[in-house]
């Protein structure tokens, strides 16, 4: 059964950082890509980043560009999304997703609150 743990969320004023982490498991985390999904309050699920299998390639929203850093540690089943210069708009639950699909059955996700 695929499932990710997701942490390293919390309260942060504008300007600030987080990183956030995932470990998944029930599955053979080094041969899929992990994408960080997110969702705010009445908003609509975004893609905020995304590595492939092996980590060459990555991928960001416009929304996120140039504030957010995604990377993978296989050998700890982990990947990470370092966000920086947060804004108030960042504010939302985020989840892994394995191959970029999520579901909620899958990951309990962690809250960022960006506030001053």
């Amino acid at each position: 059964e695929v499932k990710f743990v997701e942490s390293g969320g919390g309260l942060v004023q504008p300007g600030g950082s987080l990183r956030l982490s995932c470990v998944g498991s029930g599955f053979n985390f080094w041969q899929h890509g992990v994408a960080w999904v997110r969702q705010a309050p009445g908003k609509d699920l975004e893609q905020v980043a995304g590595i492939n299998a092996g980590g060459g390639t990555l991928s960001y929203a416009r929304s996120v560009k140039g504030r957010a850093t995604i990377s993978r540690d296989d050998a700890k089943n982990t990947a990470y999304l370092q966000l920086d210069s947060l804004k108030t708009e960042d504010t939302a639950m985020y989840y892994c997703a394995k191959d970029g699909r999520w579901y909620a059955n899958q990951s309990q996700g962690t809250q960022v609150t960006v506030s001053s």
